[in-house]
């Protein structure tokens, strides 16, 4: 992102005027929200990670019961079984 902004910076470019095309600010916000988005997913696969090496990998942060397979095999970073995610 910053590396776009910097690009950005001093050119004499008005495309925010540009029938045609996406104006920087979109541009600009959805490249943060795919940013904000790959932040998230990596902090939840350490947690998961984490969890693996000490032992409550697969078990529900809310209960404590297990996290059924099919839901850890569709979401492996999931922190609740689906009763208490619901």
């Amino acid at each position: 992102m910053e590396a776009v902004a910097a690009a950005r910076e001093g050119a004499n470019v008005d495309d925010e005027h540009d029938p045609e095309g996406s104006t920087i600010a979109y541009e600009r916000s959805q490249l943060d929200a795919v940013r904000r988005s790959a932040l998230d997913r990596a902090g939840d696969a350490e947690a998961a990670l984490a969890r693996l090496a000490d032992g409550t990998f697969g078990r529900c942060e809310r209960c404590s019961a297990r996290i059924g397979e099919a839901r850890l095999e569709a979401r492996p970073t999931a922190r609740l079984c689906i009763d208490c995610a619901s």
